[in-house]
């Protein structure tokens, strides 16, 4: 498994090396000390999360304050995404930025969205099956969401029609507005 740094640095991406034949394919999905030498964080994933979405639905973009913070470590096993990481981390040089990959059950990425960061996705094929597994539970309370068009993050989101969303995504709020991180 390769690790590869992005534009902005805690954000990492994985790319699997896949054994395939006309039977199939096989590759190591996980793999602690490849995640711990490229993060530099121990791995302590305790909830994995699994969701379906149509083509549109864009879910983010989400995160957790402390003490309930979320590192996620997604994926896709049906169908294809863009997948979002904004750094959200007021000391940082990258505060506000935002990188983005098409995360498919074709190219097995797998992408690394540290604590401090909103997450969002949004589906390109007909549907996608989306895993990601969180390094801390789901909170309700410490539950938080940026509004996924912020003209201030300007996210370029590979998808030209109007995404569909939760009524809860629906009330999220710009980066100025928004409890982040110190």
């Amino acid at each position: 498994m390769d690790a590869k740094k992005l534009a902005i640095p805690e954000v990492i991406l994985f790319t699997p090396k896949v054994f395939g034949d006309d039977r199939g394919f096989f590759f190591e999905s996980f793999n602690t000390q490849v995640f711990e030498q490229a993060t530099g964080l121990q791995a302590d994933f305790v909830q994995d999360n699994h969701s379906k979405s149509q083509r549109g639905v864009l879910r983010g973009l989400h995160y957790q304050l402390p003490p309930h913070a979320q590192g996620k470590l997604v994926r896709v096993v049906q169908g294809e995404v863009f997948d979002v990481a904004v750094d959200i981390r007021q000391s940082s040089p990258h505060f506000g930025q935002w990188v983005g990959e098409v995360l498919s059950a074709e190219n097995k990425y797998q992408l690394w969205i540290p604590p401090g960061f909103a997450h969002g996705f949004i589906t390109l094929s007909e549907t996608a099956e989306f895993l990601y597994k969180t390094t801390d539970f789901y909170a309700p309370q410490a539950e938080r969401s940026i509004i996924w068009n912020d003209p201030r993050i300007a996210i370029q989101w590979h998808f030209n029609d109007t995404p569909l969303l939760s009524a809860k995504d629906q009330q999220s709020v710009p980066l100025t507005q928004a409890t982040v991180f110190d």
